[in-house]
């Protein structure tokens, strides 16, 4: 199923028919599915290893082992051009990623990174596999499931809920940690891979066998040729720049908090808390308040605006490592911090949709949301050893002049007037 073309304003549907369709829930339980896993490793596993007397600089190490969220366009073609003789081109692919995840995460509980920490790497490399796996076929899934009214919409709930997961491994895993053996926590955690699971098996399929690339060749090829050369190869350049360093700051910034938060002296029920009603409730009020926005402003204006947000909340990280341990400091550094990057977010993913043509939509998407993933990744990787080196406050502020050049690439990738803007049009839809 391909996109529809772009309604015009005339024609553009009541919103009360774009939100409530059975589109959206799809969108929700997807987001969900997509995001829980991600936050397995970024943030249960980092507090479990940090439980277990793991140096800063082994834990921030262990972001290289999600690699695969930065290569995942690599094997993107693949996923395009073969199906599974199940459910469909789409479909089948989505459903063994996720029976797949069901189990790895799962398997944190048989190992123990106090005596080994061999098998945890292993772990996570392979849930990292798996999670990149489904986040490459569900993207072209939605793309080619949403008509372009339904697009910003959909991608809004899909993004909301895929932050809503994060209360599974980051809020009610660490407050069932201070009750129970992590081994079942690990479990528990896991099961949730149902609601994706089932969500698969009662969707519709997508993709049509007969729009899939001829050759692997093609499936390869095309969809790089074509964002090269649909305007210049700097305009392309220019993009894939931005989409390094716009979120760089922000993701050094929250890279290692778990560890920050324990180092502060809070409790596991303390963080998990505060993860469940300040970092939820803001990065949910950041998205909302950057679709409301958006349907006044431009993109390219989003982009200007809500990436101001999202570095000066940066500071509230800071300001919390000169207070102290302190509940109600906490909450607000926390929430500012997600309603930043909640806004950030929303106007970074209009972006790259905006980009993204539907006749290449995995590999595309895949190329692109992989960049976005790679600053997470190296981030996570080195800021251990700055941390230890600099602290914590000192770390903060780096953070936040790391993200001023991302800022800078607006004014050749996305100026406040437009015009001059590295724009480019997908080919056809």
């Amino acid at each position: 199923m391909s996109s529809a073309a772009r309604p015009s304003a005339a024609d553009r549907r009541p919103w009360q028919e774009i939100l409530f369709n059975r589109k959206m829930l799809i969108c929700l339980f997807q987001g969900f599915s997509s995001g829980m896993p991600l936050y397995v490793l970024v943030q249960l596993v980092p507090y479990w290893l940090r439980r277990a007397d793991v140096d800063l600089a082994t834990i921030g190490l262990f972001a290289l082992l999600t690699l695969p969220y930065n290569w995942k366009f690599v094997w993107a073609p693949l996923l395009d051009r073969f199906r599974l003789p199940f459910l469909g081109r789409r479909r089948g692919w989505i459903l063994v990623s996720q029976i797949l995840l069901l189990f790895s995460i799962g398997q944190f509980s048989a190992a123990d990174p106090a005596v080994d920490i061999l098998p945890v790497m292993w772990i996570v490399a392979a849930t990292a596999f798996f999670s990149a796996t489904q986040d490459i076929v569900l993207d072209g899934y939605r793309r080619e499931l949403l008509s372009d009214d339904e697009l910003g919409t959909g991608t809004s709930l899909f993004i909301n809920a895929y932050r809503i997961s994060s209360l599974v491994p980051g809020s009610l895993a660490l407050i069932l940690a201070d009750r129970m053996e992590i081994s079942l926590v690990f479990w528990i955690v896991a099961s949730f891979m149902a609601v994706g699971i089932v969500t698969t098996l009662l969707v519709p399929e997508t993709a049509r066998d007969d729009t899939a690339p001829p050759s692997l060749y093609a499936a390869v090829v095309n969809p790089f040729v074509e964002f090269f050369t649909r305007d210049t190869p700097k305009s392309a350049l220019l993009i894939l720049t931005l989409m390094v360093l716009y979120k760089l700051g922000d993701n050094m910034a929250v890279a290692l908090q778990t560890p920050f938060f324990i180092d502060m002296g809070y409790t596991g029920t303390e963080i998990g808390t505060v993860q469940k009603f300040a970092a939820l409730g803001g990065v949910m009020v950041g998205a909302a308040l950057g679709g409301l926005i958006m349907l006044r402003v431009s993109i390219n204006r989003a982009l200007w605006m809500f990436g101001f947000v999202q570095i000066v909340t940066i500071l509230g990280f800071a300001a919390l490592a000169r207070v102290g341990t302190n509940l109600y400091a906490l909450f607000l550094a926390v929430g500012f911090e997600n309603l930043g990057a909640g806004m950030g977010t929303v106007a970074l993913t209009a972006f790259i949709a905006k980009q993204t043509s539907t006749r290449f939509t995995v590999t595309q998407f895949a190329l692109l949301t992989s960049l976005v993933a790679l600053p997470r990744t190296f981030a996570s990787a080195t800021t251990g050893f700055i941390i230890e080196a600099i602290g914590y406050f000192n770390f903060f502020l780096l953070c936040f002049v790391i993200a001023i050049p991302g800022m800078l690439m607006l004014f050749f990738v996305a100026p406040w007037s437009e015009s001059g803007a590295a724009s480019r049009t997908p080919g056809a839809r």
